[in-house]
């Protein structure tokens, strides 16, 4: 049965909430599962992609020259300039620490290229070392407690689902330097298959995890949503999802039809007491 409670998801709070997250900025999503991510460059404007963590970048030799590519790394963000266009070449961008490898495949147009700032997300099985799951799922109970008190203290007034949502929100919309820390909140596995069908049977839409923040023994789950079919437009209402939801927020309230640029959103799924994995239909949650 689903236990969704709507009282945080209708309304003004979602939206200022979110607005807050994105901060007016642009921000295009790109979701690294292994698949080299299709990325343009628009000639004469510099272009930046945040990864947040520390890469060196490898170019083939037909834009290994800054007259036609210029590439600078920093900080967790690479800036792309490209000075004239070019057709697509695969570009290998590979982790200092981990020598994790994600996949461009770069095309400088003169026209038609989008100068937005990219984000791209990398999922748990990819992305995830092995040191930060201890760091993470090692914490000692009087450490977590500790947490727990002083975030208590920091979000007086503001409710842990809300606070969980915004933080959410602003780790894949908003650039990292935009993100608000919040003390004893945490990145947690997510333990979900690749889709989750029974999440939202009533539509034609593909549901994949992205990510999980837990604090206070509430958890936050990111959803990436995106509709299968090219012929209808969706209007997206949390009384439609499936399972023991404490409330769910959708990044954009309405889903486009499949190849257009509005086909995919994010819906931040909250719990309470346990993990999505645990909360969802029978149907799903044997892997949890």
């Amino acid at each position: 049965m689903n236990r969704l409670k709507t009282s945080l998801v209708k309304g003004g709070l979602c939206v200022s909430l979110l607005g807050a997250a994105l901060q007016a900025h642009a921000v295009e999503i790109l979701h690294w599962d292994r698949r080299p991510l299709d990325i343009d460059l628009p000639v004469g404007t510099e272009r930046v992609i945040m990864l947040d963590r520390n890469v060196r970048v490898g170019l083939p030799r037909e834009i290994a020259d800054s007259g036609v590519l210029r590439v600078q790394s920093a900080g967790g963000a690479i800036y792309l300039k490209a000075d004239q266009p070019f057709d697509t070449q695969r570009v290998r961008i590979q982790d200092v620490e981990t020598n994790e490898v994600v996949l461009f495949d770069l095309t400088a147009k003169e026209n038609g290229a989008s100068d937005e700032e990219i984000k791209v997300v990398i999922s748990e099985e990819d992305g995830k070392k092995s040191s930060d799951s201890t760091s993470q799922d090692g914490q000692s109970d009087k450490g977590r407690d500790t947490g727990n008190q002083e975030s208590k203290k920091s979000s007086v007034g503001t409710p842990v689902p809300v606070v969980l949502t915004r933080f959410a929100a602003q780790s894949l919309y908003a650039p990292s330097r935009t993100i608000e820390p919040v003390q004893g909140l945490s990145r947690v596995a997510m333990r979900l298959p690749d889709t989750m069908p029974s999440l939202l049977p009533s539509l034609p839409v593909a549901a994949t995890p992205v990510a999980a923040w837990k604090l206070d023994g509430w958890t936050v789950t990111a959803v990436k949503l995106s509709n299968r079919d090219p012929s209808r437009t969706f209007e997206l209402d949390p009384r439609w999802l499936q399972g023991d939801l404490y409330s769910a927020t959708f990044m954009h309230s309405t889903l486009g039809r499949r190849g257009s640029v509005e086909d995919t959103t994010t819906v931040f799924i909250v719990t309470n007491g346990q993990s999505l994995a645990k909360a969802l239909p029978l149907s799903q949650g044997d892997n949890s």
